[in-house]
C-alpha cells in the first residue's frame, strides 16, 4: 500500500489557524516550518480562558460525561466550551457517541471518514484532524487519507449529497436518493444512507459551532500512526484583510457602533415587551404572516454577500503560510457553496412549509425506523437547546427569553427556505439587529469566514455563555434544516 502522498504534508488555513499533518521524518527535513502555539490561550479564541475554566472546575458532571461519552477520551476544546451548558452537553455527547461508536448500519472507520468529508466542505481543520486520528484508531485504511480517489466508490458516491446538504439542501430530491440506493454493487441500503445523512448534517452543523465559537486547535499535538498534528502560526486570516472583510462591508450604516451596549440591551428588552403586548392585543392575519415571511426572506439576501469577501492582501505573514496541500482531497467541486434560497432575478423554489413535513410528525419517525433510537437522541437534543433557559438576559433576571430563542431558530430556517405558518416573521426584524444577523448568516452558511470581530460586534453586554447558547441554537437549527430536506426526499423516494 502506498501511503507516500499522505506523508507529504497536509495543510489548510481557516479563521482559526493553519494546520499541517506531517510525518516525523518530513518534519526534520523541512526546515521552513515554524511551529507556534495559538495566539490565544484556552479552548476558544473568542472567550477568555478563565470563563471556560471556571465552568469546568465547578461542574464535576462534565468530567463524568467525558468519561462516559467522549470518543476521544479527553476533554477537548469543543466539550470545554459546550460545558458552559452542561444540560445540553449531555444530550450532545450522548447522540454523537451513538452515531460514532454504538451499533449502527455503518462500520466505525466509515463513520469517521464521512465526518472528514463533511468537515472538509467548510475547511474545518479542527474536525478533520480529530477524525483523521479517530479513523486510524478504529482501523481505517491510511491510504484513504490520500484523498477521495483512494476510497471505495460507494463512499465517493456520497459527494453529491454531502455538497448539497452542506450548502443548498433545498436542491435534494428523491432522484438523489434513488441514485444512491440503486447503483448495483455500490448501492447504499436505506439504513446506511440515513446513518450517513445524520453524520453529514451533524458535522456540517458542528463546523458552524467550531468557527462560531472560535474553537482553538488542541494545544498538545499527538502522534498517531506516525503522523503528527502541528499548528502553524494561528493567525485569523480574515482579520488580515485590512478592513475589506465581510463584517465591515455589512455592518456599515444604521446605528451600529453608536448605541452603547447597555442601551442596546435595554432597547432589546423594550422591543420584547412591546411585541408581547402586541401579540396579546391583536393577531396578524395569515396573509400578513405570509407577507412578513417573504419580506424577511428577501431581506436576508442583503445580509452579508459572498462578494464582500476580498482576497487576502500580501502581508508579513505570507512566508509562514506554507500550504503544500489542502482539504480539497476530501471533496469534489470545492467551488460549490451557499447561495441564497431566494436569489434575486431567478424563479425561486417553492418554500418548504414546515407544517407539510415536520420533524415531530414525519422526520423523527422515519429516521428512528431506519436507524434505531437515533431519532430519540436527536429529538432530545433539539428540544434541549430550544427550551434551554436560565431566565436571564445579561444583567437582567426573571426574563422569559422564549421569543428571542424562537427568532434565532426560525431565522436560520428562513434562510434555508423553511417557513412556519404560525410564526410572525416581523419579530425577527424587531429582535435581531443587523450585526447579529450578519453573524448568524455567516456562522450558518459560510462558517469558515467567521471572525472575532463579528462575534464581538453583537450583544456586547451579554455573557459569553449566552453567546455560546446562540451558537448551540444556530448549530441545531442548521442540522434540523438539513435533515428535514434529506428525510423529505427519502420519504418521497419511499412513496
Amino acid at each position: 500500500m502506498n501511503t507516500a502522498p499522505f506523508l507529504v504534508s497536509f495543510a489548510k488555513y481557516s479563521s482559526i489557524g493553519i494546520v499541517l499533518y506531517i510525518s516525523e521524518k518530513e518534519r526534520k527535513r523541512d526546515k521552513r516550518i515554524r511551529v507556534s502555539q495559538p495566539l490565544t490561550r484556552g479552548p476558544s479564541a473568542f472567550i477568555p480562558e478563565k470563563e471556560v475554566a471556571q465552568a469546568n472546575t465547578v461542574d464535576e458532571r462534565t468530567n463524568f460525561l467525558v468519561e462516559e461519552y467522549s470518543t476521544s477520551g479527553r476533554l477537548d476544546n469543543i466539550t470545554q466550551v459546550m460545558s458552559l451548558h452542561t444540560q445540553y452537553l449531555e444530550s450532545f455527547l450522548r447522540s454523537q457517541f451513538y452515531m460514532l461508536r454504538m451499533d449502527g448500519p455503518l462500520p466505525l472507520p466509515h463513520r469517521h471518514y464521512i465526518a472528514i468529508m463533511a468537515a472538509a466542505r467548510h475547511q474545518c481543520s479542527y474536525l478533520i484532524n480529530m477524525h483523521v486520528d479517530e479513523f486510524l484508531k478504529t482501523g481505517g485504511i491510511a491510504e484513504w487519507l490520500n484523498g477521495l480517489e483512494y476510497v471505495p466508490q460507494r463512499l465517493k458516491n456520497l459527494n453529491e449529497i454531502n455538497k448539497l446538504l452542506a450548502h443548498r439542501p433545498w436542491l435534494i430530491t428523491k432522484e438523489h436518493i434513488q441514485k444512491l440506493v440503486k447503483t448495483g454493487e455500490n448501492n447504499w441500503s436505506l439504513p446506511e444512507l440515513v446513518h450517513a445523512v445524520v453524520l453529514l448534517a451533524h458535522y456540517h452543523a458542528l463546523a458552524s459551532f467550531v468557527f462560531g465559537s472560535g474553537i482553538n486547535p488542541e494545544r498538545d499535538p499527538e502522534i498517531s500512526n506516525g503522523f503528527r498534528l502541528i499548528s502553524v502560526n494561528n493567525f485569523c486570516v480574515c482579520d488580515l484583510a485590512n478592513d475589506n472583510n465581510i463584517e465591515n462591508a455589512s455592518l456599515t450604516g444604521g446605528n451600529f457602533g453608536i448605541v452603547d451596549s447597555l442601551s442596546e440591551l435595554e432597547a432589546l428588552m423594550e422591543r420584547m415587551k412591546r411585541l408581547q403586548e402586541e401579540r396579546e392585543d391583536e393577531e396578524a392575519s395569515q396573509e400578513e404572516m405570509t407577507t412578513r415571511f417573504e419580506k424577511e426572506k428577501k431581506e436576508s439576501l442583503f445580509v452579508v454577500s459572498g462578494d464582500t469577501l476580498h482576497s487576502f492582501p500580501h502581508s508579513d505573514f505570507e512566508d509562514d503560510m506554507i500550504i503544500t496541500s489542502d482539504v480539497s482531497r476530501y471533496i469534489e467541486d470545492p467551488g460549490f457553496g451557499y447561495e441564497d434560497f431566494a436569489r434575486r432575478g431567478e424563479e425561486h423554489l417553492p418554500t418548504f412549509r414546515a407544517q407539510d413535513y415536520t420533524w415531530e410528525n414525519h422526520g423523527f419517525s422515519l429516521v428512528n425506523r431506519l436507524y434505531s433510537d437515533i431519532g430519540h437522541l436527536l429529538d432530545e437534543k433539539f428540544r434541549m437547546v430550544y427550551n434551554l433557559t436560565y431566565n436571564t438576559m445579561a444583567t437582567h433576571e426573571d426574563v422569559d427569553t422564549t421569543m428571542l430563542r424562537r427568532a434565532l431558530f426560525n431565522y436560520v430556517h428562513c434562510m434555508f427556505g423553511i417557513r412556519y405558518d404560525d410564526y410572525d416573521y416581523g419579530e425577527v426584524n424587531q429582535l435581531l439587529e443587523r450585526s447579529l444577523k450578519v453573524y448568524i448568516k455567516t456562522v450558518t452558511c459560510y462558517p469558515e469566514r467567521t471572525t472575532k470581530r463579528m462575534y464581538d460586534s453583537y450583544w456586547r453586554q451579554f455573557k459569553h455563555s449566552e453567546k455560546v447558547h446562540v451558537n448551540l441554537l444556530l448549530m441545531e437549527a442548521r442540522m434540523q434544516a438539513e435533515l428535514l430536506y434529506a428525510l423529505r426526499a427519502i420519504t418521497r423516494h419511499l412513496t
